[in-house]
């Protein structure tokens, strides 16, 4: 039976790098629902002209929507031996949703959090800076470039910011991770499904451990 890797870490948290690795190293695709709908808004199926229409008038798509454009990509071939999932759920209800999803697809549920505390995830959001010609992620606090506000790699570029790395806005988008998605981490804990990691150590070292739960007998929990 194949695994639905469920991967949850607040912003800041190195879900995105993890869902990464996972996707090189294990060959299982990672499912972003956010890219899904980016790429419907150029569709031009039912689904997809229903999704337009909801995104259009500035409202969220609704869970039992939602679903169905979960199930529709999920349902492809390249999902067969299982897959990750990223930004979905968010909910307890949409969690619910995924399950009957689940037993529809024979798959088992794998609920991983990446645990960071609070204080690290604002300073790896405040302290975030790039290059612009390379892309290289730096950070004041962690791992800051040799010359202040310069790229290693490229001398002459200044590095910049995201304007949402203000720590104003890092505080609001952990406080509305923490309210939004508690309840779905207590959900997956309630049935005994919920792991996690530390992440705060090394992207490799906390990769090394997501794949031995991924590989080991804890991941094979009926969902």
């Amino acid at each position: 039976m194949s695994k639905i890797i469920v991967l949850m870490g607040a912003p800041g948290a190195g879900k995105g790098t993890q869902a990464r690795l996972l996707q090189e190293r294990q060959n299982i695709p990672q499912i972003s629902t956010g890219d899904i709908l980016r790429v419907m808004k150029e569709e031009r199926t039912p689904l997809a002209e229903e999704v337009k229409s909801i995104m259009n008038s500035g409202q969220l798509v609704p869970d039992a929507l939602m679903i169905s454009v979960v199930r529709e990509r999920t349902s492809r071939e390249d999902c067969k031996n299982g897959y990750i999932l990223d930004g979905f759920p968010r909910t307890a209800g949409q969690a619910a949703m995924l399950e009957k999803l689940a037993d529809e697809q024979g798959n088992r549920i794998l609920p991983i959090s990446i645990d960071v505390p609070f204080e690290v995830l604002e300073k790896r959001m405040t302290g975030r800076w790039s290059c612009p010609v390379c892309g290289e992620i730096y950070n004041i606090y962690f791992k800051p470039p040799k010359f202040d506000n310069v790229c290693d790699l490229h001398p002459e570029a200044q590095l910049s910011r995201r304007s949402d790395d203000t720590s104003e806005k890092a505080k609001i988008r952990l406080e509305t991770y923490e309210r939004e998605t508690r309840p779905l981490l207590d959900y997956y804990a309630a049935s005994n499904r919920l792991q996690s990691v530390d992440g705060t150590r090394d992207p490799e070292a906390i990769y090394a451990e997501i794949e031995k739960i991924v590989n080991s007998e804890k991941g094979k929990v009926k969902s």
